[in-house]
């Protein structure tokens, strides 16, 4: 009895949830963009090498790359965009769920094309322009 009251008292009351597990509310579309440019890079590096090897590791740079592109913007879409940005911006929806594609295995997971990195860039610097719009 006295040990449930005990472990009762340190519970915590409410929880709360956020991408770095702590509610910080530092968000920036930079961190995803960044990606995008090291996924460009990559496709880059792999275009002009001969070497087998180094060409597998660029692959697997910019596959890993694209993943985070995608985690950076998961956490924009589902963390910081809220439902009246939505209104305010009904193409948002759009804009992710594209950008999140071309970073994805129909995108540059899946292609050393450099065209598809800058189309990925594009969409997030058009997703960076609405986070930014929302934030004056």
């Amino acid at each position: 009895m006295i040990k449930k009251f005990i472990t009762s008292s340190f519970e915590p009351k409410q929880i709360a949830f956020a991408h770095c597990d702590l509610p910080c509310g530092v968000y920036d579309p930079a961190q995803a963009k960044i990606e995008a440019l090291s996924v460009k890079a990559c496709m880059e590096k792999y275009a002009a090498s001969s070497d087998p090897d180094f060409k597998s590791r660029a692959v697997a740079i910019k596959e890993e790359r694209s993943e985070l592109v995608k985690h950076h913007l998961w956490v924009l879409w589902t963390d910081y965009f809220k439902p009246n940005h939505f209104e305010s911006y009904p193409q948002l929806h759009a804009l992710f769920n594209e950008a999140t594609k071309l970073a994805g295995a129909g995108g540059s997971k899946g292609t050393n094309d450099v065209a598809v990195a800058d189309k990925l860039i594009t969409k997030i610097d058009e997703i960076a322009e609405v986070f930014w719009a929302t934030k004056k």
